[in-house]
């Protein structure tokens, strides 16, 4: 998905349709994360985490996210932008890298099975019934940026970190 010439924008937004918006650009990387913690906030068996640059992410509705301070498997928490109405999530910031990058919750896309996984981590806590697709790199725990990221990727990333 990442890097791809023929990317469409994708819209999404929140269960009561407050907070709409658009991705810009097609994600960096698409991981979906097995950890207890993403389990907890998708409500889910996974969940699945579409990363882009901020400033590629624009907001269509005069609805704005409320960011709300999430404890997660790190100590410094996640920042998640909710719905201040209906508390969908609809992205988050990790604490390692901060407000330049979004991690875009892939299920509140309106076509969100145009979005698919890169990598899965975190599958050593994975729900025993959910089958790993083949061919698609997999980590029991977090996964190895070095191995994942395209050269695209992470030159996408470090311009987004030096702002």
């Amino acid at each position: 998905m990442a890097g791809s010439a023929s990317f469409i924008p994708l819209e999404g937004g929140c269960a009561c349709s407050h907070v709409r918006y658009r991705l810009e650009a097609a994600p960096i990387v698409v991981h979906a994360c097995h950890c207890r913690f993403c389990q907890r906030m998708s409500g889910s068996a996974f969940g699945v985490n579409a990363m882009v640059e901020a400033d590629r992410v624009t907001l269509l509705t005069e609805g704005r996210p409320e960011i709300v301070h999430t404890p997660s498997a790190r100590p410094e928490g996640q920042a998640f932008h909710r719905c201040p109405r209906c508390r969908v999530s609809v992205w988050s910031n990790h604490a390692l890298l901060g407000e330049a990058i979004a991690i875009v919750m892939v299920g509140t896309l309106d076509e969100a099975g145009r979005i698919v996984p890169d990598v899965h981590c975190y599958t050593a806590t994975r729900h025993p019934w959910v089958v790993l697709p083949a061919g698609v790199p997999a980590y029991e725990g977090d996964y190895d940026h070095e191995q994942v990221w395209s050269a695209e990727a992470k030159e996408r990333i470090g311009r987004a970190l030096a702002g």
